[in-house]
């Protein structure tokens, strides 16, 4: 480079100073100097290469440059270019900054949202929770199946799907659940036979709208079964649906687990 001679190191700074001092890679130095970018002016008579204040301007300006994500072959043209249109690329660099922002910043609000739904289950106010799941909803649960199940794939799978949703969304499963439930109370009212096609047909369905908490395995299907029977509280639910529907539900996952060569009564939670 024009201008080069020897100096002593008082004269300049050293690559590794220059590194520490502007944040970047002794390798990234020695690669803008291989390539002409910014190479050392002085060099001590060791053959040391050392960085003059006017070297270091140049350099600023290109971590300045590729900060903003500018190639190379870009930083060279406005650096050494006087034709160059600096501001014009700027500017268009500026632009693709904002957008890039933009994305964080929504990326940001869905961990946000994420890490709320993992903490809390339900992201819906207490009113909401009322109004979509009805007057028996304790607004407690959710945090009592977290205290519960937290450490759990499903949790983990109920909190993704849950950190996407609004009450809009929670409304309609609460819709289809509820349609559920009623198809069950008919089914069982019109004397529908465990293993039948009606009957397993309920119990498909019931894995349908059980994915959208989180996906339902047969043998965990099964699981659920005994629960809905053996459980006082969601026992009396489906009673309080259809007289005995707890255990009509729980002999129809079980009818179907058989057909799909599942023992009920040795079925796990996998």
């Amino acid at each position: 480079m024009a201008g080069m001679h020897d100096a002593t190191d008082a004269d300049g700074l050293t690559v590794g100073q220059v590194s520490a001092r502007l944040g970047v890679t002794v390798r990234a130095l020695h690669h803008w100097d291989e390539i002409g970018l910014a190479r050392p002016s002085l060099r001590t008579a060791g053959g040391y290469r050392l960085y003059t204040a006017s070297d270091l301007e140049r350099l600023h300006r290109i971590v300045v440059y590729r900060e903003i994500d500018l190639g190379l072959d870009r930083v060279r043209a406005i650096l050494d270019d006087s034709t160059a249109d600096a501001v014009g690329a700027l500017r268009a660099q500026r632009a693709q900054v904002a957008e890039r922002i933009e994305r964080l910043q929504q990326l940001s609000a869905g961990l946000d949202r994420m890490i709320d739904a993992h903490e809390r289950g339900l992201l819906l106010t207490v009113e909401q929770q009322a109004t979509i799941f009805g007057p028996e909803w304790n607004p407690d649960w959710p945090a009592q199946a977290r205290q519960r199940y937290g450490d759990t794939t499903q949790w983990r799978q109920y909190a993704e799907r849950s950190a996407s949703r609004g009450p809009e969304e929670w409304q309609a499963i609460a819709d289809a659940v509820a349609g559920l439930e009623r198809a069950l109370g008919d089914a069982m009212d019109a004397g529908v036979t465990p293993g039948g096609p009606e009957a397993n047909q309920l119990v498909e369905k019931h894995r349908e709208v059980f994915a959208s908490y989180f996906p339902l395995t047969r043998q965990m299907q099964v699981c659920l079964g005994r629960m809905y029977e053996a459980d006082p509280g969601f026992a009396a639910h489906y009673d309080g649906v259809r007289a005995g529907l707890a255990t009509w539900f729980r002999r129809i996952i079980d009818a179907s687990a058989r057909a799909h060569g599942i023992d009920p009564d040795t079925a796990t939670w996998q």
